[in-house]
């Protein structure tokens, strides 16, 4: 299964993308903004189990952002349990060489269609570091809204931060975005 974008194609992880996903993982600049389980320095045996990981889920639905044959980026959706089960996280990442190019927001605009028409959900939810401009900016170009402030919810590099909310509903999402994308 693949989705297409217009420079980039969401598809499943293979075991031969360890090495580009360890060499564009391996950044700073992305592990600030993630939580600690995403590690710093990335290295080829956390990409192994990273892809290892994915395949053997059964609940989470992540796909590598590939751009030209290099897995520069992942984005997945993570569905709630029990009340919470129309509900899902939207979790995303993409290596700095691909900000600033549409690459991140059209990858969160396709996840999210594809979550809305093909996984049953209603709601999809981002939680953003305090201070991830480029996360924000990302999720409301495509279609979400702040819905809140969780304040001094996480500790990331021993710093205390706000946690921003964000959310896009199905019933929002098929108004704002007129041009229905193609899944």
């Amino acid at each position: 299964m693949e989705i297409l974008g217009s420079k980039f194609i969401l598809r499943p992880f293979r075991a031969d993308d360890a090495s580009s996903l360890a060499k564009f993982a391996n950044d700073k600049r992305i592990s600030c903004n993630l939580r600690d389980a995403f590690p710093h320095p990335y290295t080829l045996k956390d990409a192994e189990f990273y892809i290892e990981n994915i395949a053997s889920s059964k609940v989470n639905f992540v796909l590598a952002i590939d751009v030209q044959g290099q897995v520069c980026g992942s984005i997945g959706v993570h569905p709630g349990m029990d009340v919470y089960r129309l509900s899902g996280e939207i979790g995303y990442w993409l290596c700095p060489l691909y900000h600033r190019q549409g690459i991140g927001t059209e990858a969160v605009r396709l996840m999210t269609q594809y979550a809305f028409e093909k996984m049953g959900l209603i709601r999809l939810y981002a939680a953003v570091f305090y201070g991830n401009i480029a996360s924000m900016k990302t999720l409301e170009k495509a279609g979400y809204q702040m819905e809140g402030k969780h304040r001094n919810a996480v500790i990331k590099e021993g710093k205390v931060l706000d946690e921003l909310l964000y959310a896009c509903l199905k019933e929002e999402w098929s108004f704002k975005n007129n041009k229905n994308i193609a899944l």
